[in-house]
């Protein structure tokens, strides 16, 4: 029994010996874990020099630098169309006809009045030679006395009348001349010529189709004239970008249709009158069309192309740079105030009235340098930037190293003083001194 007893105590013994040694294993790595530095692994690049190319990207699509759309300005049938979609003009080359009957007519008609008027005006001029000899008749005689006052006032009077109905007659042959010319127009409106040396890049009637003339509205469109020599790219800039942008301005530009081709081009012509889509203002982009020549045209572009356009805007050579993601923007708490100002004539500004000073937040460009495995934060001044590095215009001197990834890691993690593990620099970016 005295040793079945001894056993039992030796069993607890060794039982609650166990529980406190793995009670005091547990503390111990609570205590050391949690003193222990996190650690954050990270990529790194080095501050080099690069030439920077910043760019403005946009969309839109080609169109002819020069183009002629054709509106009917006489109302009729098509009874001649002398042209199709993609054939080539010459100018002054007969496009198509309108059917002239009316307007034939109401020439003939004109003319016909004319003639009337021009008539009536013989009539009045011979009337007007006749009442101004028989005034001058009159005259001669009341001088001699032989004719009285009344016969003298009598004659200027029908002189006068006649003189009258004369101008009268003139006007009418003016107003009848006007009207021959202008019915003689309206039919030289039923025969439509090319206005230049171009391609018909839209044909939008067909033979015997009745057209309406331009009146008190525009007339029926019947084709477009274009002189595809010369090619233009017309994109809708956004305001933020447009002001970056400058007539003369490099352009490439790749046309959906031409996949292993970049066109040259310069920028021409910058809107002045906004493009505004969307009409909630939330949602509302406000664009500005951009016209860029293509240089390097080729025959086989087509008006209605569409074409994505990167716009050089700035080129900087041989400036300090970094990835674009190094550098990153945090909002600092400056706290209080707390540089006193002293009034000339006065006691300096009392701690009480600094306590009421707002608490102002300043946003500063920053990037990380990676210095003995640890962070450093250094404020940074930036210039212009391309797809991949941006210009570091202050804050770094050259050839540091510092952080370009993880995103989350530049974005919120790392604080200054960090520890952190270089885990795959980019080679290609790595440049020594």
């Amino acid at each position: 029994m005295a040793n079945g007893k001894k056993n039992k105590s030796k069993k607890k013994l060794f039982i609650f010996g166990g529980l406190g040694a793995l009670l005091l294993i547990i503390i111990l790595l609570v205590v050391f874990s949690g003193s222990k530095e996190q650690i954050i692994a990270v990529q790194v690049d080095k501050v080099v020099k690069r030439n920077i190319t910043q760019e403005v990207s946009a969309t839109g699509s080609i169109n002819p630098d020069v183009q002629v759309k054709i509106s009917a300005e006489a109302t009729g049938e098509i009874v001649q169309l002398n042209v199709k979609e993609g054939d080539k003009v010459k100018k002054g080359q007969l496009l198509l006809k309108i059917k002239p009957e009316t307007y034939i007519a109401q020439k003939n008609r004109a003319l016909a009045s004319l003639n009337a008027i021009r008539a009536n005006l013989d009539v009045a001029k011979a009337n007007m030679a006749q009442a101004e000899v028989d005034l001058n008749r009159v005259k001669t005689l009341y001088e001699k006395k032989l004719a009285s006052d009344a016969e003298l006032e009598a004659s200027k009077a029908n002189y006068v009348s006649a003189k009258g109905s004369y101008d009268a007659q003139v006007a009418n042959v003016q107003q009848g001349e006007a009207g021959l010319k202008e019915a003689d127009e309206n039919l030289n409106k039923t025969t439509v010529y090319a206005p230049m040396d171009g391609v018909v890049s839209s044909l939008k009637v067909e033979l015997g189709e009745r057209v309406l003339g331009s009146g008190y509205s525009p007339g029926t469109e019947l084709l477009t004239v274009a002189d595809l020599r010369v090619m233009e790219a017309t994109v809708d800039v956004d305001e933020n970008d447009v002001v970056l942008v400058a007539v003369g301005d490099t352009a490439r530009i790749k046309i959906d249709a031409f996949t292993s081709k970049t066109f040259d081009g310069v920028v021409t012509e910058i809107g002045n009158t906004a493009i505004s889509t969307g009409s909630d203002s939330q949602d509302q982009v406000v664009n500005f069309a951009v016209k860029i020549r293509i240089l390097d045209n080729e025959s086989n572009i087509r008006p209605g192309m569409s074409c994505d356009v990167k716009i050089e805007t700035d080129k900087k050579f041989g400036v300090w740079s970094v990835p674009i993601q190094s550098v990153t923007a945090r909002g600092d708490n400056l706290g209080l105030v707390a540089q006193q100002q002293e009034d000339k004539n006065g006691p300096q500004v009392t701690d009480e009235r600094l306590k009421n000073k707002k608490v102002e937040k300043k946003t500063q460009e920053i990037v990380f340098v990676v210095k003995d495995n640890q962070t450093k934060i250094v404020d940074v001044q930036t210039g212009i930037s391309d797809d991949s590095f941006i210009e570091i215009k202050s804050g770094l001197t050259g050839y540091e190293q510092v952080v370009s990834g993880p995103y989350k890691a530049i974005s919120k993690d790392l604080e200054n003083g960090t520890k952190v593990m270089i885990q795959a620099a980019k080679g290609p970016n790595e440049q020594n001194k």
